[in-house]
């Protein structure tokens, strides 16, 4: 039995087109989806991509870029999500953390 708070989930790319992609909207993996059924569950939940800075910041190295899954990408189980601040091109293929409680900690 886990005690994660969160699902785990893998940064896919941006939304695109043949020519065209769009950074505002970033495609994700979560473990376990695999239709657009599952992915329904997962709308509006919230995303975290955590990562380790360089330089110190309040005395912590880590920092958090926060997201919303938007909606459902296919029938695969992929999803849309959008970030506070776009996720960089080096996040392709990072995981992310898909909190799946709703709490007002966020607020």
């Amino acid at each position: 039995m886990s005690n994660r708070l969160y699902s785990k989930g893998r940064v896919l790319g941006y939304e695109r087109a043949k020519r065209n992609q769009n950074p505002n909207v970033s495609l994700l993996q979560v473990e376990g989806c695999q239709t657009s059924k599952d992915a329904q569950f997962y709308l509006g939940k919230r995303v975290a991509y955590v990562y380790r800075a360089q330089r110190e910041v309040n005395g912590s190295k880590i920092r958090v870029i926060w997201g919303r899954i938007a909606r459902a990408h296919g029938t695969s189980g992929v999803v849309k999500a959008r970030f506070r601040k776009n996720l960089p091109p080096k996040t392709f293929g990072a995981s992310v953390r898909v909190v799946s409680i709703t709490s007002n900690i966020f607020e």
